[in-house]
């Protein structure tokens, strides 16, 4: 792993779906509009969804939260489909400029699979790690009930 994101929040969730499904969850903006952002998850209204699930495509999730737009952008970096997903991760809000990495592996297990995020972010984000580890957590909690 790169030194550039040696900070890291560790998630992992079980899921009665095959990986392939929880696999596509990440890159469907139907399914990511209903576990990583909305009022299923969060008090917020999605403003729009886009991405360009390739290797080097870029995405945009914009989300309203009381009279304020947040952008989440990224680049995937890694699409080995169905066990490795990779991407950048950023709010183009954000004064700091702070960009992180969500890396995903899932693996197949008896009757679904597991998988694993771990949202690597920049020096000095250790504060950020429960923080991160609470949101992601929330967000596979959701991704739970979408795919069963």
């Amino acid at each position: 792993m790169s030194d550039k994101f040696p900070v890291h929040a560790v998630i992992t969730g079980i899921f009665s779906a095959t990986p392939d499904q929880a696999f596509s969850a990440f890159l469907d903006t139907r399914q990511i509009g209903q576990f990583m952002f909305g009022p299923c998850v969060r008090d917020e209204e999605i403003v729009s969804l886009t991405n360009e699930p390739i290797v080097g495509g870029k995405f945009t999730y914009s989300v309203r939260r009381q009279d304020n737009q947040f952008d989440h952008v990224g680049e995937y970096l890694a699409i080995d489909r169905p066990h490795h997903l990779a991407f950048t991760w950023s709010v183009k809000q954000d004064p700091n400029g702070a960009q992180s990495r969500v890396v995903i592996d899932i693996a197949p297990i008896l009757e679904g699979c597991e998988l694993t995020l771990t949202h690597q972010m920049p020096p000095g984000s250790e504060d950020f790690i429960e923080q991160s580890k609470q949101a992601w957590g929330k967000m596979l909690d959701v991704l739970t009930d979408v795919l069963s």
